[in-house]
């Protein structure tokens, strides 16, 4: 479907905005500055013994000990990875078949990242059986049905900290509470809240995290998985001793530097930027007719929006703001050309009429009161194009 919808800019794209920032974010052009070196100057493999070997070393071990001091972690509980997927199957398929001898039973809730879904999907064609946790309207599951699903096998439970879609953190800390108390391994993907959300490993009782790189303006194909010490988890790769015998392959230490220095450049007054944009691109989109707000509007990240129009379709609200070159997404980046309705709105009650109009805005400290203004304006005149032509509007 195309609608002619740039009438107020004789029909050229005045800008380009990205808001797709939950899938991925411009790298820090200071995080670029740092990983340079890596390719030209410290470019030994970190395992070798020789001074070129140690320079690399050095530059892993000094990334480990920032993301480390990021969450109140031990330099010893951080190791380097690919990215949030990997992350998080080897912490939840690695610590499910560590500890099987101590049980079978794991529990996740009904709107976790495909990354945790598809990881618990493979365990239990391995034997393993699976709660699913509800959710209420703002996507917060319930800690008394949390206490009542742990039973006597359960060995491993997995809850996001800030989900990707609706944006809802979950309150980590008293998750990490009931684990702890019953004995049983909590993990958390931190993905989307990593450095957004305050995170204490130590004090939110929290066994494992998976984080990711390309979320808070570090390059891609790096992330970091937390693992407390005494917790056991079996490695997904298999070869040299790397990251403590926990995840083999040699270290990319240009993605790994980049990852800390984005990591380290990341604070609350850029944290406090999004959430005053955020809220004054909320404030705006609501007075659109029609328009939903999806998810908790106080436990929400701070560059989150997720919203549905009655009666129209994403997909087609995303073409078209593409082409008055306005960047958003329809869920998560990692399915989005799956159209089928998001399990996370359904999981949230979101009605039938609403659900296939959801789109998902997510800024960043880069974006500019001028780019939200210019976005909300299309924004604003797309729905009213398609809310005429939709036989539902």
């Amino acid at each position: 479907m195309h609608v002619q919808i740039m009438q107020l800019h004789g029909g050229r794209v005045q800008m380009k905005v990205y808001l797709d920032n939950g899938a991925s974010t411009m790298a820090d052009k200071r995080a670029v500055k740092a990983m340079l070196p890596c390719f030209t100057k410290i470019y030994g493999n970190p395992s070798s013994l020789h001074t070129f070997g140690a320079d690399a070393r050095k530059a892993v071990d000094s990334s480990r000990e920032v993301i480390a001091k990021k969450i109140n972690a031990d330099i010893n509980e951080i190791i380097f990875t690919s990215g949030g997927t990997e992350s998080d199957n080897t912490a939840i398929i690695g610590a499910a078949k560590a500890n099987n001898d101590k049980g079978d039973h794991i529990i996740t809730t009904k709107i976790e990242h495909k990354a945790v879904l598809n990881a618990f999907k493979y365990l239990e064609k391995k034997g393993f059986k699976t709660t699913y946790l509800n959710v209420d309207k703002e996507g917060l599951i319930d800690l008394d049905e949390l206490k009542k699903a742990i039973i006597d096998k359960t060995i491993l439970v997995s809850v996001m900290h800030a989900n990707n879609e609706i944006g809802t953190i979950q309150n980590i800390r008293g998750i990490g509470k009931i684990c702890r108390e019953k004995n049983v391994i909590l993990h958390t993907d931190t993905v989307q809240s990593f450095t957004k959300v305050p995170i204490n490993v130590k004090d939110d009782f929290i066994d494992l995290a998976s984080f990711s790189s390309h979320k808070i303006h570090g390059p891609k194909g790096v992330g970091a998985l937390f693992i407390r010490s005494g917790v056991k988890i079996k490695p997904l790769l298999h070869g040299g001793g790397h990251e403590f015998n926990l995840r083999a392959g040699t270290e990319n230490v240009p993605g790994i530097v980049g990852f800390a220095k984005a990591a380290e450049l990341c604070n609350s007054e850029a944290n406090e930027k999004m959430k005053k944009l955020r809220d004054y691109m909320i404030e705006k989109i609501k007075k659109i007719p029609n328009a939903k707000i999806n998810g908790s509007l106080e436990k929400r990240l701070v560059n989150n929006i997720n919203v549905s129009f009655k009666g129209i379709e994403g997909e087609a609200i995303l073409t078209l703001l593409n082409e008055a070159g306005v960047a958003v997404s329809t869920g998560s980046a990692c399915h989005s050309k799956n159209l089928q309705p998001s399990h996370v709105l359904k999981s949230i009650k979101t009605p039938d009429n609403y659900i296939q109009g959801s789109i998902r805005i997510t800024v960043s400290r880069f974006t500019t009161k001028k780019e939200a203004d210019y976005a909300v304006k299309n924004l604003k005149i797309i729905v009213k194009k398609l809310t005429e032509m939709s036989p539902l509007g």
